[in-house]
């Protein structure tokens, strides 16, 4: 699809935001049977539902729960199974480290396992970033032969392992086993020829869990998304668009860079993420704005916690509609239910505003309301092509 936009995209003076919460979707609440969503009080968001379209997403496909990377990907229009990126190559771009292109990178949680070594806490209840920053320099004594090794902290339990050094592979698998109760897992090569380099990341594990045992609760290294640079075409390049990112954490700041997007500095808050919107407002065509904390209630479990990260998002969304952008898209990566405690397979509500909108059947933004929706059903990777349309940034295809 991005061959055939390329050709279509015209420039203008349009101006274009998508605001991804992280996790959005949710499974009913066993007393009120309502979703997280559905159970927040959400006026502003309730209003664009009515007023634009709504449906519902697959960010890869029917049964597939993603990862955070392929689900951004997929918002930004990039086919998430031709550019699988592994998520220690965008949480190391997301600090800004400088990845060669040979380097092997994953991305690493601190978590807590218990004397017979089974699993406690995958997070090792997620460190204060300092706690990181100490225990990634006491990792720093590990030596490997013939290759460098770099330790950089990222935000509370997450930091990035990097390996350089010549035939080094990144077709490994992860020592994460996604759940508690058992031990981490051995890195095993997927394809003969990372072997090697299997070996090595297992010596370094081994290494770290020697170094972490005196430590509580981080004792212990947990790796996933061992992965290499992988070069996709940028926003600029498909789509003509001068394209912003305003994000706190730093994978998604990767995952914007990633398709050379212009990372804004901002702050820690959604209220200075917004103003950091309002403040470079003329000088980009787009916005892509992400907000953390529904998907972090989520995993924890928290459905409490999920409706209020929601009505806070609902609360500030004025300050970005008084902006008067041309197209608005709300919608998450993935689901995240509070029930489930991780990433599902369910799609994820989407609304988009314009002044094009066809009125749809949408009273108000939440799953039961989206299903009804004009948009209906649609991959992910739809929603780039929708917006620039609404934007009048398409011309017609054939004669």
């Amino acid at each position: 699809m991005q061959e055939v936009i390329r050709n279509l995209v015209i420039t203008n003076g349009s101006k274009l935001i998508l605001f991804v919460m992280d996790g959005l979707g949710g499974l009913p609440h066993p007393v009120t049977g309502r979703t997280e969503l559905e159970t927040a009080q959400t006026p502003n968001l309730d209003r664009l539902a009515y007023q634009g379209n709504c449906g519902l997403s697959q960010p890869v496909g029917p049964g597939i729960s993603p990862g955070s990377g392929p689900g951004h990907l997929a918002l930004f229009g990039y086919d998430p199974l031709r550019w699988e990126i592994g998520r220690g190559v965008l949480e190391a771009l997301g600090i800004d480290f400088p990845l060669q292109p040979d380097d092997v990178a994953a991305r690493g949680n601190f978590c807590t396992v218990d004397a017979e070594g089974r699993i406690v806490d995958r997070r090792a209840g997620r460190i204060p970033t300092e706690v990181n920053a100490r225990l990634c320099e006491k990792l720093r004594q590990i030596r490997l032969p013939g290759v460098g090794v770099f330790v950089e902290p990222v935000r509370e339990h997450r930091f990035v392992l990097v390996l350089r050094g010549p035939g080094l592979r990144a077709e490994l698998t992860e020592t994460d086993p996604t759940r508690e109760g058992v031990p981490p897992l051995p890195v095993r090569p997927t394809r003969p020829e990372a072997e090697a380099t299997a070996a090595l990341v297992n010596r370094w594990v081994e290494e770290a869990r020697k170094l972490l045992a005196g430590e509580h609760p981080a004792n212990m290294v947990l790796l996933r998304g061992f992965a290499k640079h992988p070069q996709p075409p940028t926003f600029g390049e498909v789509y003509k668009l001068k394209a912003a990112a305003v994000a706190t954490y730093p994978m998604y700041r990767g995952l914007a860079r990633l398709v050379g997007m212009t990372v804004l500095p901002t702050g820690q808050t959604l209220a200075e993420n917004f103003q950091t919107v309002a403040d470079h407002f003329a000088e980009f065509d787009f916005f892509f704005v992400h907000f953390k904390r529904t998907d972090t209630a989520g995993e924890d479990g928290n459905f409490a916690a999920k409706v209020a990260a929601i009505e806070e998002a609902d609360s500030l969304l004025p300050r970005l509609l008084d902006l008067r952008p041309d197209v608005v898209v709300v919608t998450g990566d993935h689901s995240t239910p509070a029930a489930y405690r991780s990433h599902s397979w369910h799609p994820v509500p989407v609304v988009l505003w314009s002044r094009w909108c066809r009125p749809d059947r949408a009273e108000k933004f939440g799953e039961a309301e989206c299903r009804r929706g004009g948009l209906g059903l649609i991959p992910a990777t739809a929603l780039m092509p929708l917006m620039l349309a609404h934007a009048g940034r398409l011309t017609r295809f054939g004669a």
